[in-house]
Formats: C-alpha cells, structure tokens, sequence
C-alpha cells in the first residue's frame, strides 16, 4: 500500500465488504423477515402495500432486536443519505427511503449501493478528506470527508455483524 489515507480507506471498505459477501451469499429469503424476539423491529406492509420500518425518534429502552429485513434498510437509508451529502445532492428524508421487499431485491439494491459509493470513493483525492463533511454529523461538528468515509466503514462493519450474527442464530435454530 503506498500510504494513501484513499487507499487504505478503501481497502477497509473493500474488506468489511467481502466479509458481508459472505453472508449475503447465504442468506435466504426466509432469513429476512425472521424475528429473533418478542421486541423486535422489521419492516411491516402498510395499508398501501409500501414497507415500512419500525421507528422511534428516540431510541426504546430495552432496544427492539431487528430483523435482517430491518438491518438492510437500516443499512440502505444511511448509505443513501451518506452517498446523496458525498455528491452534493439534497439528502433524502428517512421515510423516503423504502425497503424493497424481498431478500433477493433487498440485496440487489445494497450491492448497487456499493457500486454507487465506489464511484464517490474513486472520485476523491487524499486532499479531499480535509474537507469538511456535514454529515453524519452537524455541519458546524466540524467532521471532515475522512471522517464520513471511516463512519461509513464503521457503520457497515457494524451491520454487517448484526446481519451475520442474526443469519447464524436463525440457521442454528431452537435449542
């Protein structure tokens, strides 16, 4: 690695990525929709047939396990928002990002989602990371662009865990 703070951030993407390959190639469409607990989060149908994510502005105590359906979304309303500020775009509001309800289309839309941040990735310079980032973070947090790519990674990292450990639990099955 030539010490490019680009390259090495794409690397940990890259990485954290193939990791969530691992387990989008084995999950099935019953997965989904599995819930783990009585207090759990997923996405449900609405009268018109839209899904629609469990949600609370403040975080519930004890929090709410979520289901794989719940965690894509999760993943693809941040990612979308974080691609639509990294392109200078009018970020989307979370009720306008929709889960497309199924497994298979689910992660269709996560890996084009990829695809579309690589093209944000590709696109910076090692001086771009300097810049400033108003996202996930208020504008005046003073976070930069490096910052909001490593959240990025970290935040992935993170689902992908919880992804991975909820695909696990469903497969091992009851006790």
């Amino acid at each position: 690695m030539s010490g490019s703070r680009c390259e090495l951030l794409r690397w940990q993407f890259e990485f954290t990525w193939s990791l969530f390959e691992y387990h989008l190639e084995r999950l099935e469409p019953e997965d989904f929709l599995w819930e783990p607990s009585a207090n759990c989060w997923t996405v449900r149908r609405d009268a018109e047939g839209v899904w629609e994510p469990d949600w609370a502005e403040s975080e519930p105590d004890p929090v709410p396990v979520p289901t794989i359906a719940w965690v894509s979304w999760h993943i693809g309303w941040w990612w979308s928002v974080t691609i639509d500020h990294a392109r200078g775009r009018a970020p989307r509001e979370r009720s306008e990002v929709r889960w497309p309800g199924d497994g298979e289309s689910a992660v269709a839309w996560l890996r084009g989602l990829r695809e579309e941040w690589l093209a944000v990735l590709g696109r910076l310079a090692d001086a771009d990371l300097d810049g400033a980032a108003a996202f996930p973070w208020p504008e005046e947090s003073g976070h930069t662009v490096a910052q909001m790519v490593a959240w990025v990674n970290a935040e992935l990292m993170k689902n992908v865990t919880e992804i991975g450990q909820l695909r696990l639990l469903r497969a091992a099955g009851p006790r």
